[in-house]
This record gives structure tokens, sequence and C-alpha cells, in this order.
């Protein structure tokens, strides 16, 4: 158990007398670039996390099958050339295992582990408006004080068990896919397993399930769709190759709107002959990665009519591949075009779906009643399980922050604030919290996460670095730009098909009481755009913060 030994002066006299002038609560990729980033302005700063390691999702997410569906050379840091010139990537799409390498690699490399304090839970993080500082409890009641507070919670992390009665009362081995057990390994041989979700988790933890388990039982609520991965390993010269190509792979998910490698093809599908739309479709579904989605038709984002054209034509990929027709239109998507989520990508997913020892269970038709001590009762059956996975993922964005009680100016809190949808500023500041900072939190550009972490986190350590060095002690944005903010990502919204589905990118939890609705929660501008609006910020003295 890490210790919160503060201070107890919180005179203005004793301001002077705080623990650090940064606490960040969090140590994965954004708390870990944070706390580099604080360093090297020579400010002390220190991480809280609850984990017993660093890592933030890829330590907590080492359910069987996690890995990338982003390249690995496109989903790291860029900050650090010798990182860069040292680390050696083994596969394409890297899994959970050495992504947690190459996160302590960057830790060590920066010599901040001693920096980083494990087994510390916040439970309240509460503003003084004397000291114009923050005071951070843990479970203990143990308190750490500093200037500025930064949150680097990560935009899934707070896992939810569904809506089912008997979650509790299941006597075999149950586990939700982010709180994977690490003292012993999980064996599915000869076991009969279940797994509740279909979303990108689910659908990775299926395939590794199936290669061992006796029998496995899917239980589908929403279909999902999902596209070949096509990983390989990484050889010596290939890596030697990816890493001369460094420059313009950087500059490209740098400039891009989703920062990936490739963006939006410029034509519309609707104005593509037909010929030309299908050879395209079938190139990027030979190759490897997002690219399927990403560098689609610019079209198919905004227009039902050209989303039903790909959406089709990636169904037909589907049936092509399900030996049952029946089987096959279960797994085809109903409610949502190809691209409208986040799609996940898969190997030999649908093919399962072939054996007679994988049964797909739509709970559509034949809902779940409950589970009990040994199986989980549907409409029809009892189905007898020795392994339940729940693959039902997070209460996406904004669910962290719930689970810390956050008291700003005045008392308020922060769940107060946020009660009827997430109030903030560039997504980075919310108002009347005073020297706080959240990183790929609530209305913030976001896509692929290192790039939109490297860009948030050189902001505020810009803004920070500004602060102290003119000896400001209080920064807040101020209603009126508050409301500008709303109105712009609101306004980023209109016209795209993904702003009107249900998923955790818009907000949408049936698991969760209040939140089966959806909410504008996300930055839907893109990269770019949310990158020219904070510069447009900066360049013009901090527009709409009030300082002191």
């Amino acid at each position: 158990m890490g210790e919160l030994n503060g201070s107890t002066d919180t005179s203005p006299e004793g301001a002077h007398s705080l623990d650090y002038d940064v606490l960040i609560i969090g140590a994965g990729l954004s708390g870990i670039y944070t706390l580099i980033s604080m360093k090297q302005l020579g400010l002390r700063a220190r991480i809280i996390e609850r984990g017993c390691g660093p890592g933030g999702v890829w330590f907590w997410n080492r359910y069987p099958g996690a890995r990338f569906d982003s390249e690995s050379y496109t989903y790291m840091f860029t900050f650090s050339q010798e990182v860069l010139d040292e680390w050696d990537w083994k596969e394409h799409f890297s899994a959970q295992e050495d992504t947690l390498r190459y996160i302590n690699f960057v830790i060590d490399k920066h010599d901040i582990r001693p920096d980083i304090q494990l087994n510390t839970e916040v439970k309240s993080a509460r503003y003084d408006e004397a000291t114009r500082s923050w005071t951070l409890a843990d479970q203990q009641g143990k308190r750490l004080s500093a200037r500025f507070l930064i949150n680097c919670l990560g935009p899934l992390t707070s896992p939810t068990l569904p809506s089912i009665p008997g979650v509790a009362d299941f006597k075999g081995e149950a586990y939700h896919t982010s709180r994977w057990p690490q003292d012993h390994p999980v064996s599915f041989e000869d076991k009969r397993v279940g797994i509740i979700g279909t979303g990108a988790t689910g659908i990775q933890t299926i395939q590794e399930v199936a290669k061992t388990a006796g029998h496995l039982t899917v239980f589908q609520r929403t279909a999902n769709w999902t596209a070949p991965l096509r990983n390989s390993t990484i050889s010596r010269d290939e890596m030697t190759a990816i890493r001369a190509n460094y420059p313009e792979i950087i500059h490209k998910c740098k400039t891009t709107p989703m920062g990936f490698m490739y963006e939006a093809d410029p034509r519309n599908a609707l104005e593509t002959p037909a010929n030309e739309r299908e050879e395209l479709w079938e190139t990027h579904y030979n190759q490897r990665g997002l690219i399927k989605w990403v560098a689609n038709f610019k079209d198919i984002f905004t227009n039902q009519e050209a989303n039903d054209l790909y959406s089709n034509w990636m169904a037909n990929k589907i049936r092509a591949r399900v030996n049952d027709p029946f089987i096959a239109e279960k797994l085809i998507p109903k409610t949502h075009g190809f691209g409208t989520r986040r799609v996940p990508l898969e190997t030999g997913y649908y093919e399962l779906f072939n054996r007679a020892d994988v049964k797909l269970v739509d709970v559509n038709d034949t809902p779940i009643k409950r589970i009990t001590a040994g199986a989980v009762e549907t409409t029809v059956d009892a189905i007898e399980l020795d392994i339940l996975i729940y693959a039902t993922g997070f209460d996406a964005l904004t669910g962290s922050y719930e689970e810390i009680d956050y008291y700003g100016e005045g008392g308020v809190t922060l769940n107060d604030l946020w009660k009827d949808g997430p109030l903030t500023y560039l997504g980075l500041m919310a108002p009347g919290f005073p020297n706080m900072f959240n990183i790929l939190g609530p209305h913030q550009g976001t896509g692929n996460i290192p790039h939109a972490i490297e860009y948030a986190v050189g902001y505020v350590t810009r803004l920070v670095k500004h602060l102290t060095e003119a000896n400001i002690t209080y920064v807040v944005p101020d209603q009126q730009g508050v409301e500008l903010w709303t109105k712009h990502v609101f306004e980023c919204t209109k016209g795209l098909l993904s702003a009107n589905v249900n998923s955790w990118m818009t907000g949408y939890n049936s698991n969760k009481k209040g939140k089966a609705q959806r909410r504008v929660v996300r930055y839907f501008g893109g990269l770019v755009k949310f990158r020219e609006q904070c510069e447009d910020v900066a360049a013009n003295n901090y527009r709409h913060l009030v300082v002191k």
C-alpha cells in the first residue's frame, strides 16, 4: 500500500510546503508521458496508480488474445528518439505482453519508476481555495498535495458487468476481461466456456478461447462489424526498413484526422463506378490493418446510401465465410453500418462458427433470464458452464471520473457538474476546477491514442510551463469558453453517421443506470481540427482562461 503523506498546512503562507508541484492520477500511457514532461520542466511530479504495476489499459487487459489492431509502429510514442532507435516490434500488431514490455522500456529509459506510486487508489480530490492547490486522499485517508492535478484516467478504464439477475451467483470461474487474473493461468482445456459480449474485446477473446475450450458458447446481443487483421511477425530486416520509414509514418500519423497512416479516399463511393469501387474494397480487404475502415471513400462516413453499399459488400464477405446461412445472418450487424462504431479486427473469427463445438446464442431471440450457480439460463434452456467470461466493456470516458470524488471551487462536485453531460474547455479543463487538467477525457480529440496523448500532454506541458514561469498559481476556464467549446463539440457531430449509433463513443451504456441513451462525450472533429482549435487558443494568449 502506497502512502499519501501530505502536509497539513493549508494557509496561504504554507503553499510553498505542498508535497509536489504536480500530481498525476494513472500510470498508463498518458500518465507516463505526463510525468516525463513535468520532470523535464524541473517540477516535482508523482504518479498515483491503483494497480500493482504501470501500463494502464495494457496492464489491466490481460485477457486471452489481447493485442493491438493498429499497426505497432503507429501505436507508439514518438517523442523519444532513443526509444525509436532501440525498440524492436515483434509483430505488426503487438500482443499485450509485448506492449507492456514496451511501456516498461519507456519508463526505464526515462528513469521515472521511482516517481510512480503503485497500489494506491485515489478516492477523493479536493481543491483548496486558500492555497490554490489540490489534495488527494486514498482509501486509507492518507493525503498528498500539489499545485496542479493532471488526470490520466484513460477513456476505457471502468469495467461494467451486464444488468442480468444472478451475476454474483455463478460458482464456477468467472472473469471480466479487464480484470483477468495475474496470479495464475486460466485453462480452458476440456471446459465448457461461455462469453457474454461480441465487441472488440469479445471478438479477440473468442478467437483465443476457442483454440482449446471443450465447448464455447457465445452470447451475442449486438453483432459487430469486424474484418481481417492479417497479422504476421516482423523480421529483423523488416524492422530495419520500418525504422528507416519512421519519419514518413510519424508525419502521416500527425497529419491525418484519426492519427493513422491512412486517411479517407477523397472520392465518393456513390460517384465511383461499381467496378472501381469494389476493386478498392477488395484491395483493402486483402491488406493488413484498419485501412479497410480509415481509408474508405469519404462519403461512407456521412451518407447512408454509400455506407449501405459498403456494409452490404462486407456482409457478403461474412456470408462467404460462414457455412450456415442462418448463423451468417446473425453475425451480420443490422443496427449500424460498417465503420459507424469502432471497427475491431480478427483472424478466423467467422470460421469459428462453422465448428460443432462453438455455439452462437442471439440474446435478442432467446434473452438471458438469469445466471445461476452453474449455468446461464435463457428463455429456451439452461446452458451449463465451467467458466463464464464477461466481455461487457466499460463505462467509457466519464466512468473513471465518477469513481473519484472531485470537489472544485465552492465544494461543487464533478459528478454534479457533468450530470447532464460533460462540460469542458478544449476537453482539457472543467469549469470550477482550477489547476486541473484531463488527458484523453471527454470532449478531447482522440483516434490513434499515443499520438492524441502526445499532443494533449504537450499542450498542457506548455501551459504549465507558462504558468510556473509567470508565477501564476490559478487557472480555470471561463463560462463563455466552456459554452463555445461545447457548441463546437456538438457541431462536429453534424452529418456523421457514427453520431447516431449507440456505442461507447456516443456515451451509450445499457449496463449503467441513466446511460442507456446517447450523449456527446467524444470529440468527433478529428485530431487535426482539435489541434487547430487548441493552437488558436494558445496563440491568442490562452483565450478564455482566467489566471491569477
